[in-house]
C-alpha cells in the first residue's frame, strides 16, 4: 500500500487506493479553543467531534472547528499560514500533528511509502519552506511512514495529466499559496509559488466590507459563483473583485519566471487548475479568459479544472507514491487516477 498527503493550509486530505477505488480522508486544518466543562467535554465525546483537552481549555479540532467559530463568533486559529507551519501560533506544531494523525492514520504496514505536498519556496517573499517541510516529514516518520515531499504543482500533473504523458502545466490555487508547475514528460521544466492564495482574498474582502475573515470564507464555500452579477457592494462582490485582481497576479508571475527560465518557445501544453480556491462556479472561464491575454512565449492548448479540484494534490501525491513503491518491488501495478505510470517522481528536499 502507498499514500498521498495533501498539507494545505485549509485542509489536509489524505488518499489511498482500495480495490478499484481511491478512498478520502479529510479534515479543515483549523481549531478552535473553548472553556472546558465536564458536560461539554461529554457532549463533544458523544457527538464524536474532534477535540482535546488541555488544563481548563478543550480544542475543536478539523470540520467542527467553523462551525464553533460561528457559534462563538471567534475566529478559528490555524496552524498555517501562507502554505507553511505559523510561526505566530504557539499551538501550530501539536494541533497539526494531531491532525495529519487522524487524516492518515497509522500505516499499514512499516515504512509504508507517503508522498506529502510541500510548496516551493514563493518568489515574491523571503518565507522558506525548509522547516514545514522538514516537521511534517518528521510527524509522518515518527508514525511508522516513509515519507517524501512532493512539489505540490508537480502533484497535480500526476493526478490530472496523464492522457498528456504528464506534460502541462499545474497550477494549485490554495489556501495560503498558489502553487505552478510547467512539466514536460513528468520532468519539472519550472516550478514556483506565490505567497497569495483564497486566505488572501478572504482576508482584503473581510477587510473591505467589515465582515469576519471566517463569515466571508462560510460566504465563499457556501454556492458563491464568479459570475460578475451580484452586488458591489456586498461580500460576493468583494470576492469577485479580489479573485479577478488574484488571477492576474498568478498570471503575471507565470509570464515573469517563463521569461526568467527561457522556456521553449514550441510548446503546445495544457493548463489544468485545481486547489480549494479554484472550487467557485465560474472560476475556470475566468482564467481562461485572462489568460489568453497573458504575454507567454509558448501556446495553451486550453485549460481545464481538475475532475475533483479538492482531491487532485493528494491523488498525485498517491500516483508517485505508488510508482515509487513499485519500482522499488520491481512490480507493475496499475496507479490512481493514471492510464499508465510515470517515471520516477521528481521531488526536491528544499522545495
Amino acid at each position: 500500500m502507498a499514500k498521498g498527503l495533501d498539507v494545505g493550509t485549509m485542509n489536509i486530505l489524505s488518499a489511498k487506493q482500495e480495490r478499484d477505488e481511491t478512498v478520502f480522508v479529510q479534515q479543515r486544518n483549523s481549531f478552535v479553543e473553548i472553556e472546558y466543562s465536564d458536560m461539554a467535554e461529554q457532549m463533544l465525546s458523544r457527538s464524536e467531534v474532534l477535540h482535546i483537552r488541555k488544563d481548563d481549555q478543550v480544542y475543536v479540532l478539523g470540520d467542527d472547528a467553523l462551525n464553533f467559530a460561528n457559534i462563538f463568533n471567534q475566529e478559528t486559529r490555524r496552524p498555517m499560514s501562507q502554505g507553511i507551519l505559523s510561526s505566530d501560533e504557539q499551538s501550530a506544531i501539536p494541533m497539526m500533528k494531531l491532525i495529519i494523525e487522524q487524516v492518515v492514520g497509522s500505516p499499514d504496514r512499516p515504512d509504508e511509502k507517503v508522498f506529502f505536498s510541500s510548496p516551493a519556496d514563493p518568489i515574491d517573499s523571503d518565507l522558506s519552506t525548509l522547516y514545514h517541510q522538514k516537521t511534517i516529514q518528521s510527524f509522518l516518520e515518527d508514525m511508522g511512514y516513509d515519507a517524501e515531499p512532493i512539489n505540490e504543482g508537480m502533484a497535480v500533473i500526476y493526478s490530472d495529466l496523464a492522457d498528456n504523458d504528464f506534460t502541462g502545466l499545474g497550477i494549485s490555487f490554495g489556501a495560503g499559496m498558489t502553487n505552478v508547475c510547467l512539466a514536460y514528460y513528468a520532468v519539472p521544466v519550472m516550478k514556483f509559488s506565490v505567497a497569495r492564495g483564497g486566505d488572501w482574498i478572504d482576508e482584503q474582502a473581510a477587510q473591505a466590507t467589515g465582515t469576519q475573515v471566517d463569515k466571508v470564507t462560510s460566504i465563499k464555500e457556501d454556492d458563491f459563483e464568479l459570475d460578475f452579477r451580484t452586488d458591489v457592494g456586498g461580500v460576493e462582490g468583494a470576492l469577485s473583485i479580489y479573485y479577478e485582481n488574484h488571477l492576474d497576479y498568478v498570471i503575471d508571475k507565470v509570464a515573469e519566471e517563463v521569461d526568467e527560465e527561457d522556456v521553449e518557445e514550441g510548446l503546445d501544453v495544457p493548463v489544468v487548475v485545481t486547489g480549494g480556491t479554484s472550487m467557485p462556479e465560474g472560476f475556470e472561464k475566468l482564467f481562461e479568459r485572462h489568460l489568453e491575454d497573458a504575454d507567454i512565449p509558448f501556446s495553451i492548448s486550453g485549460v481545464r479544472h481538475a475532475d475533483e479540484p479538492m482531491y487532485s494534490v493528494a491523488r498525485g501525491g498517491l500516483v508517485a507514491a505508488r510508482s515509487d513503491e513499485d519500482q522499488a518491488g520491481g512490480a507493475n501495478a496499475g496507479t490512481s487516477g493514471a492510464e499508465e505510470e510515470p517515471v520516477e517522481p521528481q521531488t526536491d528536499d528544499d522545495d
